[in-house]
């Protein structure tokens, strides 16, 4: 069975950092391409950032830009989100996921594409 499980949420102050992790177990990520998401009261869930296989590429949503980085460490089965410069509209339960099927599309990272969903993860930043 596989599961994913997050940690590292919290409450921040605007303009801090926390990182997130996600350790994999049940199955081995290292030829998925994997990623983050998140969900704030009242909206849909959208995608936050994503990482290749091997990590050579990322690919990020633009509210978040430049202040979030994604890494993986393989060997560990495990990726991690990175938030600097924290500001109060990225409150969310963040949830890291990954596709059914190997070698997808870091483009193809949306929602409807994940078959595997961590728990979440609440990150409250207050201003």
């Amino acid at each position: 069975q596989v599961q994913l499980v997050e940690s590292g949420g919290g409450l921040v102050q605007a303009g801090g950092s926390l990182r997130l992790s996600c350790a994999a177990s049940g199955r081995t990520f290292g030829s998925y391409t994997v990623g983050w998401f998140r969900q704030a009261p009242g909206k849909e869930r959208e995608f936050v950032a994503g990482i290749s296989w091997y990590g050579a590429t990322t690919y990020y949503a633009d509210s978040v830009k430049g202040r979030f980085s994604i890494s993986r460490d393989n060997a560990k089965n495990t990726w991690y989100l990175q938030m600097n410069s924290l500001k109060p509209e990225d409150t969310a339960v963040y949830y890291c996921a990954a596709p059914g099927s190997s070698y997808t599309s870091i483009q193809a990272m949306g929602p409807s594409n994940m078959a595997y969903w961590g728990q979440g993860t609440q990150v409250t930043v207050s201003s």
